[in-house]
């Protein structure tokens, strides 16, 4: 074979330079080593795509390479150029580059094709018409193994020798069709076929758009043929020449053989339209510009999974660069070739690289999916950092977005960078001039004359690439501030129902101050307060005009305002309008007090209100018969139940004749004008004088008694439901007045107040029924101070009686006495019993008496303040007598009959004879006397016997009647008790008697039988008669066990 390439001089060299050097063969060894293993050793089809896209340009063909991985041997073969001696040279010499004169070569080091390394021992390059040459590390060992220089060289390196340093001619190689060279790469081992199989699956178009001389890859696995071609990219370069001051400048710090190729280029490639993963099973072709197309426009999609994201310089790095885009530039690389090397050079290709992905962003669909090529701050890189940067520094005053105004920095649309490629808004602004707005393109639309350089719908304005691009994100209440002055100063009311129909009605909030046109020619702010005519509505805005109400224009209403918080105009919910409010309280002071009245009655009239159902109405100004202005609470009807039972001096009017003639009774009476009884109504009221004002006369009166009559809190008692009768004070006829509040409705208002006190509810006398059991409206007197007609006979003549005809419920309601238990039961009923059992001018009989003793002996003494005089027995009369000195009032002659005492015993009675005396069942003495606050009879006399007797024996018939009599007695002659005489006295538990009247008493009040007294005394008498005193004894009783 020839060997046309000089190899064996090549060869020879080489071997005389180990041989006088061993170090330099341990150099190169090491050096082939590292490339292979280090930074080349998976670069193996991005060097062999290198050197097709060098070789076709050198011969300025279009390439196009063949990758065939079939039975253990990748073949890769290319058109182009054929290999020459300086390329064989170049080959076989470690970082010298045969192409270093040769502008637009990718191979600029001399090192790539040391990547066959990792996976070949048997290279093998050829091309058609020139030589053939091969690698071989066996016939490379034993040159050197020959050489006795470097035997010990290659023992310590474990027979290890640098492949590539020693080449050798070959036989001839069949170079496929079509093609003008071929390499071939036996494969080492099944993991050297590993790996080029996985390198061949990882081969995408961005090894294409890095060599643009390259057209084409055609990679057949095992018969499995798929083409990468450079399809569906929009394609953005930038290049030139440094001139000789920026090649001082910039390579000061870069090798002499770089600063020797000083020119510069970055290129963009974005992914557009459909497929871009640049594979085909079909013919070689394409676009080579990587223009846009596609069903969709020419948009940007992501990058291909088969395009790393790293720096292509030209070929992929191990620089990462995660942007959306693909950057390929002539960035200077470390010696591994896999990380790119900062310094100045980098530093004015980073410049030129963001410049030029403003381009490349210029040249694309002014779409939302621009946004996602703009670069976040955050980088996983130095380089990838500074890329980003110097983008992000550029972007904000770049114009590069659609709008649909012009900005508000502009006279006219501003110019873009460049005519976008798919149809847009015509104006294209810069992102600080650009707002953005989330809302659907109608309301864009509608407010775009407002909102300088706004953004077409579809914009997100929530998208992070808005913020970095300068966008001002304007908020729908931002939106809606706009809608001001001359903005839309000449909007007729159908356009703001067309603005209203297409905003969104999800955030009420921010369209709280949404203007609203009215009826009137107004335009307000916010829909709150504002009322809205419904489709066939009856309600006359001319009518209602002088409330001021805000009544929306019709031609502007949209349901979208309701939900926004205006009311819908129905007959009652423009009376509840605070406006409709406000009218009718300065009506009184207005000139417009007629057609606010007519407005007011003809809303009452249509909503059908009932009388007390909107009390606020009294305040309203109507016409009285007399022609004068009055509240409509102060205005009677003629011919109403109320007209004729008040005062004829009082202020109230009459309904002027024509008003009653055009409403109607009903409509004035639910307007305010007293037909009847005016009541009031309230919830939730607390009882206290500064909470509690209704207006009511002597309202803080019923207030100071209610409290009265409940313990003390630290918080007021509140009542839940309240309701009161106004301008009772009023009145004049009490029998109509009376006749009416007991009957329903009216009636309800003289039930018991209920109140809620530390948790529990306690009934009170309501207002009406306080206020009228204080005013004699019963005939001239107060209705505490009757009784009811059929009432207890026991409070007959304590009390007047009351009329008859009137519900007697009702009677006891306001005051009227019943029972004598209701009267005690009731807030000072004892006081009011005992003060009128003090009263001379009236009349109680002994029994009377005696029972309300009784009745009075149960109350709590807590309850009662004592009496100033008291009703008692002197000498037998019923007297009134000062409770302190006894001084007479009534019933006997005047002066001192000494202090009242209440009797506990009968044998006391001849020790206070003389004195008032306050007679009940003796066992109820001390309660009495603890309620009276007055002295028992014991507490006043000793009751010391002071006469001397003998010791008697009970006779045994008596003591059959009296069991528990003593069994003797001391009989005197003549007893003297504190030296008053005395039929008998039981004294330290013997009884003392002079007589048989006085014995059988004795006996009886000691055995317990004080009833049975009389009895012992007949059997005293005539002992006799014991057998039948006995059996009367034994009816009695069984009478007594019966009952």
């Amino acid at each position: 074979m020839t060997d046309i390439f000089g190899t064996d001089r090549l060869r020879s060299a080489v071997l005389a330079a180990w041989t006088a050097s061993p170090a330099r063969f341990r150099e190169d060894a090491n050096a082939e080593e590292d490339f292979a293993l280090g930074g080349y050793r998976d670069r193996l089809i991005v060097e062999l795509a290198q050197n097709a896209a060098d070789a076709a340009l050198r011969a300025g063909v279009p390439g196009r390479l063949r990758l065939s991985l079939r039975e253990g041997v990748l073949s890769a073969a290319n058109t182009g150029a054929p290999v020459d001696a300086a390329g064989i040279e170049g080959l076989s010499t470690l970082r010298v580059s045969g192409k270093r004169d040769e502008s637009g070569m990718a191979g600029r080091f001399g090192v790539g094709f040391a990547a066959v390394v990792s996976v070949t021992d048997e290279p093998v390059i050829g091309s058609l018409g020139s030589g053939v040459v091969r690698w071989s590390r066996d016939q490379t060992t034993a040159l050197v193994a020959a050489e006795p220089a470097l035997a010990r060289e290659l023992t310590d390196r474990d027979r290890h020798v640098p492949l590539l340093r020693l080449p050798f001619p070959a036989g001839p190689v069949e170079v496929p069709g079509g093609f003008d060279t071929l390499v071939r790469l036996p494969l080492r081992d099944r993991a050297a076929e590993d790996a080029v199989r996985r390198m061949l699956e990882e081969t995408g178009p961005a090894l294409l758009l890095g060599l643009p001389a390259l057209e084409s890859i055609e990679i057949d696995v095992d018969g499995e043929v798929r083409t990468v071609l450079p399809d569906g990219w929009k394609v953005v370069s930038a290049s030139g020449r440094f001139a000789p001051e920026q090649v001082a400048e910039l390579f000061a710090d870069r090798p002499t053989e770089e600063r020797a190729r000083p020119h510069w280029l970055v290129r963009w490639a974005v992914p557009v339209g459909g497929s871009a993963d640049g594979t085909s099973g079909g013919a070689l072709g394409g676009p080579r510009d990587g223009s846009p197309g596609g069903p969709d426009g020419g948009e940007p999609r992501p990058l291909p999974a088969r395009v790393p994201p790293v720096v292509h310089a030209p070929t992929p790095s191990d620089e990462p660069l995660d942007l959306p885009a693909l950057l390929i530039a002539s960035f200077p690389m470390a010696t591994d070739r896999r990380h790119v090397a900062m310094g100045p050079l980098t530093d004015f290709l980073v410049e030129r690289a963001a410049e030029a992905y403003l381009e490349l962003l210029g040249g694309l669909p002014r779409t939302p999916k621009l946004l996602d090529l703009v670069p976040g701050l955050m980088g996983k890189g130095e380089l990838d950092a500074h890329v980003r940067r110097a983008i992000l520094r550029r972007l904000p005053d770049t114009p590069l977005l659609p709008a649909l105004s012009p900005p508000a920095d502009a006279g006219g649309p501003p110019t873009g960078a460049g005519d976008p490629p798919a149809a847009g808004a015509d104006l294209v602004v810069a992102g600080r001039q650009a707002s953005v707005v989330a809302a659907p393109a109608e309301l864009l639309e509608k407010i775009a004359g407002m909102v300088p350089g706004l953004l077409p719908a579809g914009w997100p304005s929530r998208h992070p690439a808005v913020n970095a691009l300068g966008v001002k994100r304007v908020e729908l209440a931002d939106v809606v501030d706009m809608l001001s002055g001359d903005a839309v100063k000449d909007r007729d009311p159908a356009w703001w129902r067309s603005l209203y129909e297409v905003l969104p009605a999800d955030d009420p909030e921010a369209l709280g101050a949404l203007p609203v046109p009215l009826a009137d020619g107004r335009l307000v702010r916010g829909p709150r307060g504002t009322l809205l005519l419904s489709d066939g509505s009856t309600l006359d805005p001319a009518v209602l005009a002088p409330l001021g109400l805000r009544v929306v224009h019709p031609d502007a209403a949209h349901r979208l305002l309701l939900r926004l918080g205006a009311g819908e105009a129905t007959p009652r919910t423009v009376l509840e309008d605070p406006l409709t409010r406000a009218a009718v309280a300065q009506s009184l002071d207005s000139p417009e007090a007629e057609p606010v009245a007519q407005a007011v009655l003809a809303l009452v009239e249509a909503a059908g209100l009932t009388t007390g159902e909107a009390p606020w109405l009294s305040e309203l100004a109507l016409r009285g018969a007399d022609g004068e202005l009055y509240p409509a609470g102060e205005l009677l009807l003629a011919d109403g139940s109320l007209a004729g039972l008040l005062d004829q001096e009082t202020h109230f009017g009459t309904a002027a004749p024509e008003l009653v003639e055009r409403y109607g009774p009903r409509v004035l009476a639910a307007a305010g004008v007293l037909d009847g009884f005016a009541v009031v109504n309230d919830a939730d009221v607390m009882i206290d004088p500064d909470e509690c004002d209704h207006d009511l006369d002597r309202e803080d009166e019923w207030l100071e008694a209610v409290l009265d009559l409940l313990p003390e809190m630290d918080v007021p008692p509140v009542a839940r439901e309240f309701s009161a009768i106004r301008d009772l004070e009023y009145v004049a006829d009490w029998p109509s007045a009376l006749a009416l509040l007991s009957r329903p409705p009216l009636r309800s208002v003289l039930h018991p107040l209920r109140v809620l006190v530390a948790g529990e509810v306690v009934e009170v006398p309501s207002y009406t029924a306080w206020w009228l059991s204080t005013h004699p409206v019963l005939g001239g007197r107060r209705p505490t101070e009757l009784r009811l007609p059929a009432g207890d006979p026991l409070l007959f003549g304590l009390y007047g009686d009351a009329p008859s005809g009137i519900d007697e419920a009702a009677l006891a309601m306001i005051g009227v006495r019943s029972t004598l238990p209701d009267l005690l039961a009731s807030h000072g009923g004892p006081d009011e019993l005992l003060e009128l059992l003090a009263d001379p001018s009236i009349e109680v009989d002994r029994a009377q008496l005696r029972a309300l003793w009784v009745a009075l002996a149960a109350v709590a003494p807590a309850r009662v303040a004592p009496p100033r005089a008291v009703r008692a027995v002197l000498d037998g009369q019923i007297v009134v007598a000062d409770a302190e000195d006894g001084h007479l009032l009534s019933g006997g002659a005047e002066g001192e009959a000494g202090e009242p005492v209440v009797v506990e015993a009968p044998d006391l009675l001849p020790l206070v004879a003389g004195r008032p005396l306050i007679l009940a069942p003796f066992d109820l003495a001390e309660a009495l006397s603890e309620l009276l606050d007055l002295p028992l009879a014991g507490e006043e006399a000793a009751g010391e016997v002071t006469s001397t007797g003998t010791v008697r024996e009970v006779l045994p018939a008596v003591r059959s009647l009296l069991p528990g009599a003593p069994a003797t007695y001391v009989e005197h002659d003549k007893l003297l008790v504190d030296g008053v005489p005395a039929a008998w006295r039981f004294f330290e538990g013997t009884v003392h008697a002079a007589g048989v009247e006085g014995l059988a008493r004795g006996l009886a009040w000691a055995s317990g039988q004080w009833g049975d007294r009389l009895a012992a005394a007949a059997l005293l008498r005539d002992p006799a008669a014991v057998p039948l005193l006995l059996a009367e004894s034994d009816l009695d009783s069984w009478t007594a066990s019966t009952g």
